[in-house]
């Protein structure tokens, strides 16, 4: 049997919107269970008849998957001008989306879902999911510039901080970051100038890369998934 739930739960982890404007959704009165307005505080169940708008809202089977995504492979459900994105690695009947996204140069952990609600709490900086980056660059990064890096570096107006930094190597710099600025990473070094020649993923949140193989793909465990909820706060 299904479990209930709060309705604007429901919507949140179908992808309506998040969880708030799904809340906002019901308190206007757009919301209907089995063909009656609904407000707060009403559960349901994934087998009942919920519609936003009057349009049923599809449940699907929820699926979460890791991928080590390749150079050269773009981090979008469809792109007419890439060669290859993420979908054409990963093959499920569900209709998936990744979460966030990892540049084309950029490999490594890119979790996909069609979990609504899990995407949001991990993608907004307030719930403090990390990502954790294995960093080559061209020439040696110094001890100076490592100081930098941990005391907050200027991007776009914003001192943007690491919660963790270690050096590896003269050009090899493992940093965890919480802050999810477009080509955050890149961007860091380079206010520093420095070129980053390969940049790999290799955590998300209590999500770890582990031995999972380029261009490989597979479920999360339930221990796994688990973690990570509990992690963005849900």
């Amino acid at each position: 049997m299904a479990e209930a739930q709060r309705v604007q739960k429901l919507l949140a982890q179908a992808g309506i919107a998040s969880r708030r404007k799904c809340e906002e959704m019901i308190k206007e009165g757009r919301v209907s269970v089995n063909g009656t307005i609904v407000g707060i505080g009403t559960s349901a169940t994934t087998t009942d008849d919920i519609r936003v708008d009057g349009k049923k809202v599809a449940f699907e089977e929820k699926v979460y998957i890791m991928l080590n995504k390749p150079v050269g492979v773009t981090s979008t459900v469809s792109d007419p001008h890439a060669r290859m994105t993420v979908l054409d690695l990963v093959k499920v009947p569900q209709r998936i989306f990744p979460v966030g996204r990892l540049d084309k140069e950029t490999e490594g952990l890119l979790l996909l879902t069609n979990d609504g609600e899990l995407m949001q709490h991990i993608t907004h900086p307030s719930h403090g999911v990390t990502k954790t980056y294995v960093v080559n660059t061209e020439r040696a990064v110094s001890d100076e510039e490592i100081m930098k890096l941990r005391q907050g570096i200027m991007l776009e107006g914003k001192k943007v901080q690491v919660n963790a930094i270690e050096k590896h190597a003269p050009t090899f710099i493992q940093l965890t970051i919480h802050e999810g600025m477009k080509h955050i990473v890149r961007n860091l070094f380079a206010a520093l100038n420095h070129n980053v020649k390969r940049l790999v993923r290799v955590k998300l949140g209590t999500l770890d890369i582990g031995n999972l193989d380029t261009g490989k793909s597979r479920p999360l465990t339930p221990a796994e998934l688990a973690r990570l909820k509990k992690a963005a706060g849900l």
